[in-house]
């Protein structure tokens, strides 16, 4: 992606800067301090590789930061992030394929063209799904993010972060990532 269209995007959003518009406290706390953190975690400098374009990083810090927050048990990662996703939570068992029937996920990162349906089937209702290159698809992040198990969302641009909780109300924030 070029830097003229990054500015246009930036631009287009900034009216959802820093969690603006989110009136819940738990989804505006998630906002401002996971996904929108300004301050450097623990592990950004020995994570950082050389040759990674500015996505990559942007979304492995943010993979960093969500492993963190969660700590998940489980964590299902088709979009080679594990190393960030190791730095954030070291407890966690990662995993490429799907955990067995009958066993759950706590995060799973996958990419937008990936098989969503299965990773949705088998969601808890603590499990969190992020979905990168989110820019590419619009279509399939709007169904994923209309589906009745979702019941918040955060659309990024570049990725999407649904969460299963049953026990919350249904709602789907823009933010400027």
């Amino acid at each position: 992606m070029n830097k003229l269209k990054r500015i246009i995007v930036w631009l287009r959003r900034i009216r959802h800067c820093r969690g603006f518009g989110i009136q819940s406290p738990t989804d505006y706390r998630f906002a401002r301090y996971v996904v929108g953190e300004r301050w450097p975690y623990y592990a950004y400098d020995e994570l950082q590789v050389a040759d990674a374009d500015w996505l990559h990083s942007k979304v492995g810090r943010l993979c960093l930061r969500l492993a963190n927050e969660l700590q998940p048990d489980v964590i299902v990662d088709h979009a080679d992030f594990g190393i960030w996703l190791r730095a954030g939570c070291r407890r966690a068992r990662i995993v490429k394929q799907l955990p067995p029937v009958g066993e759950s996920y706590g995060l799973a990162v996958v990419a937008v063209g990936d098989d969503l349906t299965a990773l949705m089937d088998r969601a808890a209702e603590r499990s969190v799904l992020l979905v990168v290159d989110l820019w590419r698809n619009r279509r399939r992040w709007a169904a994923v993010a209309a589906d009745a198990r979702v019941s918040v969302s955060f659309d990024l641009y570049y990725c999407g972060i649904a969460f299963f909780d049953p026990h919350r109300n249904k709602k789907a924030y823009v933010v400027n990532f």
